[in-house]
């Protein structure tokens, strides 16, 4: 799979700012196919998780109320500049990425 995240991190004040973009259909499952009539399959990210050092910063647990194409911002201390970032997500069809950023 192509990679379906692009990732910022930028660290000011001991404080780490990390702005996410994830490509990803995430249907709900309650959609119809405007063809065929029938309804579209759930396809959404479930869980999404960074991590800093081997330590996880922040964890989100999605479900199908979550728009395509989602972005996420947060924030977390001790980062520091040159760290790497690993940023997964993995969805509710077993399909899954991740990409690493290194911390301006």
């Amino acid at each position: 799979m192509a990679k379906s995240i692009k990732i910022r991190a930028k660290e000011s004040g001991g404080i780490t700012t990390v702005k996410a973009l994830m490509s990803h259909p995430m249907e709900t499952g309650g959609r119809k196919d405007s063809k065929t009539g029938k309804l579209i399959p759930a396809h959404f990210i479930q869980e999404v998780t960074c991590k800093h050092k081997g330590n996880t910063v922040m964890t989100a647990m999605w479900s199908g109320g979550i728009s395509k194409n989602p972005y996420i911002s947060f924030k977390f201390s001790g980062g520091a500049k040159g760290d790497e970032l690993e940023l997964a997500w993995k969805d509710n069809k077993g399909k899954s990425d991740s990409m690493s950023s290194t911390i301006k």
